[in-house]
């Protein structure tokens, strides 16, 4: 199984910041301590070229991002300060979902220890992302020829509406987006199918809900699936306004997992968000997805 990380681009974020940049960092410690994943399995990512971005980005947007000339408008929206830092760990993201997608291809899984940024439209960044990787990444296999149909199942808690915005409309994508129905973002784009949960919302209505989203994706008859599988959902979130417990998640992961790889489908997994108090809550549920993931496809993933 090969994995790949960006963690190695560190980003400072002012004192008492809400986004838990150490997250990931945490995460590939845990999943090496806890024998998930071995030392031979994780791989740096690469960074996306700018050729590459703009697959699903304007190039006015991309090289203010670059250059650090964003408008302070945008930078709020975003919710992150703006930084070289943050520039090369987002290129690398964004290299970690391609590189992942084509591994995937190959050896029917993948993963990448960050990504999921669904909320970054093609001009701008908003909600913690800057560039959309699953907009790129699916853009990018497209044009490689390489695919017909490809979906998207998104499950973080807060709706894909950068995913949306840029990719809906395309007959060769299909995108499933299940979230808080009165979470962020307040304006959102379409996705082919959006099913809306309410507060509070529990384990077993969840799972009504996700047979409902995986039905209509497998009915499309997908030759790839990104995976994007935030941990947010979680009762603990701080975000989430959900209640799902920690096996909640553990059946949801097993679920799309078990459809995709009983149907031949590549996976690449994404990791989406996640917001609990302590932020360990949130690298366990990170862990047990990627622990989920070996036990469906084993080492050869």
């Amino acid at each position: 199984m090969k994995v790949f990380y960006s963690d190695h681009f560190t980003v400072a974020l002012p004192p008492g910041h809400r986004f838990p940049i150490k997250k990931y960092a945490r995460l590939r410690q845990a999943l090496l301590e806890e024998d998930v994943l071995s030392p031979a399995e994780l791989f740096p990512s690469p960074l996306a070229s700018r050729q590459q971005i703009l697959r699903a980005h304007t190039a006015d947007y991309y090289d203010a991002v670059a250059a650090g000339t964003l408008d302070t408008r945008i930078v709020r929206q975003t919710g992150l300060p703006w930084s070289p830092e943050l520039f090369r760990r987002s290129l690398a993201s964004v290299g970690g979902t391609l590189t992942a997608a084509y591994q995937a291809l190959a050896a029917g899984f993948s993963g990448n220890l960050a990504g999921g940024t669904h909320h970054a439209l093609a001009g701008e960044g908003m909600g913690y992302c800057v560039f959309n990787d699953l907009a790129v990444a699916v853009l990018d296999l497209l044009a490689a020829d390489k695919l017909q149909r490809l979906a998207v199942i998104d499950l973080d808690v807060h709706q894909g509406n950068g995913t949306a915005a840029i990719l809906n409309g395309r007959p060769e994508v299909f995108l499933l987006s299940l979230h808080g129905a009165k979470n962020y973002p307040y304006r959102r784009s379409p996705s082919t199918l959006d099913i809306d949960l309410p507060d509070c919302c529990g384990d077993e209505e969840y799972m009504d809900a996700l047979e409902e989203g995986l039905e209509a994706v497998l009915a499309f008859d997908p030759q790839f699936v990104f995976y994007q599988a935030g941990v947010d959902p979680l009762n603990e979130d701080r975000l989430g306004r959900l209640s799902l417990s920690m096996e909640g998640l553990e059946r949801r992961d097993r679920r799309v997992f078990e459809a995709c790889h009983s149907r031949k489908i590549p996976l690449a997994l994404v990791m989406g968000g996640g917001y609990a108090e302590p932020v360990e809550l949130t690298v366990q549920a990170h862990v047990q997805t990627y622990r989920v993931a070996k036990q469906v496809y084993g080492a050869g993933g």
